[in-house]
């Protein structure tokens, strides 16, 4: 990053504010609803996409084990200790989804800049249209399962923004109360392995930048929760098709901009 301005500088270090608040606010998306912004400010997926992995290793750690020490108090207190996770269904998925990841993984590594960026505006472009209109991804059926797994994965493994698809089928399978977490869970097993090929392909994960950008994402991780706490008292739809249309826009702006 020695080569960004020091404006540069200052709307990346925004855009991992609202990246970790997007992130603990609504349980996913903090790479979908901040890669766009981030590729607009400098277009290279590989300096951002090793930090952002390594800051969602960290705080879907850190949430689960906040969730963790939480459950443990109430089954003290008498409450029925039920899983958080549903860790049979999350097996079944991560064996559909394992191959399309690593193949995402390496199209990553092998794909140049500006077709990277070209597939991450479009797919985001396609996410904002279903929060404008609130008609978001759902799966009823096992082929379209299966489907939005693979990917999802794919997806996943290129730029780590497979998680509307990949929502919406866990959301069809998975408890209410046992959502969220089970979905960190899938974010830090997916994130483990993008992680571990990044280590195998020698890529660069600028540390030196965690420094400066980890505080400004543990800033919006802690306006995100108490955002998540307000979310679930009031309705979301006016929040997603405000962020849906910004996101349209962006996503607009980033394809014309890719393509010239």
């Amino acid at each position: 990053m020695s080569e960004l301005s020091l404006v540069q500088c200052a709307l990346i270090a925004l855009t991992f504010i609202w990246s970790g608040f997007v992130r603990s606010g609504l349980g996913f998306g903090g790479a979908v609803l901040s890669l766009p912004f981030l590729l607009l400010i400098h277009n290279d997926p590989l300096l951002y996409l090793p930090i952002i992995s390594l800051q969602l290793l960290f705080f879907s750690g850190l949430i689960f084990f906040e969730n963790h020490k939480i459950r443990k108090k109430y089954a003290h207190q008498g409450a029925q200790d039920e899983s958080a996770i549903d860790w049979p269904y999350l097996k079944r998925a991560l064996l559909i989804m394992l191959i399309p990841k690593i193949i995402g993984v390496f199209g990553l590594i092998t794909l140049p800049a500006t077709v990277m960026g070209l597939i991450i505006f479009s797919i985001v472009a396609v996410y904002s249209v279903t929060y404008i209109f609130n008609k978001p991804f759902k799966s009823r059926f096992k082929s379209l399962d299966i489907t939005f797994l693979m990917l999802g994965g794919y997806v996943s493994g290129t730029s780590l923004i497979g998680a509307p698809l990949l929502t919406a089928v866990f959301a069809s399978h998975v408890k209410k109360e046992q959502l969220r977490d089970t979905l960190f869970a899938l974010w830090f097993i997916l994130v483990s392995i993008k992680v571990a090929a990044f280590v195998y392909l020698n890529v660069e994960f600028h540390l030196i930048h965690q420094l400066w950008l980890l505080p400004c994402a543990a800033l919006g991780h802690l306006l995100g929760l108490k955002f998540h706490r307000k979310l679930q008292e009031t309705d979301s739809v006016v929040f997603y098709r405000v962020m849906g249309s910004v996101l349209l826009l962006v996503s607009f702006i980033g394809l014309l901009r890719a393509l010239q």
